[in-house]
């Protein structure tokens, strides 16, 4: 996300399976078209945390590239309405989101501090977290309370990457289940077949 040149982003492999997000017993959601998205039960939270998962085509400078070009991104990440960078410094960055919603949801918006790490083995994990104080709130907006998430890109032989993206956020406000139970599916799966389809030029 936006010149994550170091991208702290998301949590790094082995916190990845730690579960970054306090999460306990994955359960395979949905296994469709190369995706697969797991959902699991967060301690305190009514909203449960998603991990999608996809192996593609290309390197891990591709899609650090793609991650990186933060306002370029909302183009596949699911119903992102705008995104932008607000601050990059050393192994950090901050970016703003809007989200659009179905009615009659009002429409969210989230700032994130994306911190980046690199594994020796290639890899790429970029930490999320939600600083939602960051900037003020805006006007017709949600502020999104709480994220906590990564990325993950980790290098299978010459010519595949596999890619995690793990999240569980505290919406704000008030969110129907049976919207918020078809989002934490939806955004991964969506997310992550359009990010696929970027990096292998379908």
């Amino acid at each position: 996300m936006g010149s994550l040149g170091r991208m702290a982003g998301i949590c790094s492999l082995g916190m990845l399976m730690a579960s970054a997000v306090h999460a306990e017993d994955w359960k395979l959601a949905k296994d469709e078209d190369g995706v697969k998205v797991y959902l699991a039960e967060v301690a305190g939270s009514k909203y449960k945390a998603y991990r999608g998962v996809v192996t593609l085509k290309g390197d891990v400078a591709s899609v650090r590239k793609l991650q990186e070009d933060v306002s370029g991104s909302c183009a596949w990440i699911y119903e992102c309405r705008e995104q932008k960078l607000l601050k990059h410094e050393g192994d950090h960055s901050w970016t703003y989101t809007r989200f659009d919603t179905p009615w009659p949801v009002t429409p969210r918006d989230s700032v994130l501090d994306v911190t980046t790490e690199e594994g020796a083995d290639g890899s790429v994990t970029r930490h999320l977290k939600g600083a939602p104080t960051y900037i003020p709130e805006e006007k017709g907006f949600v502020r999104v309370s709480s994220v906590e998430g990564l990325w993950k890109l980790v290098p299978k032989g010459a010519d595949q990457v596999e890619v995690t993206y793990q999240v569980h956020t505290e919406p704000g406000g008030s969110v129907p289940s049976v919207l918020a139970n078809s989002f934490v599916v939806d955004a991964p799966f969506n997310t992550l077949k359009n990010l696929r389809a970027r990096v292998e030029g379908r």
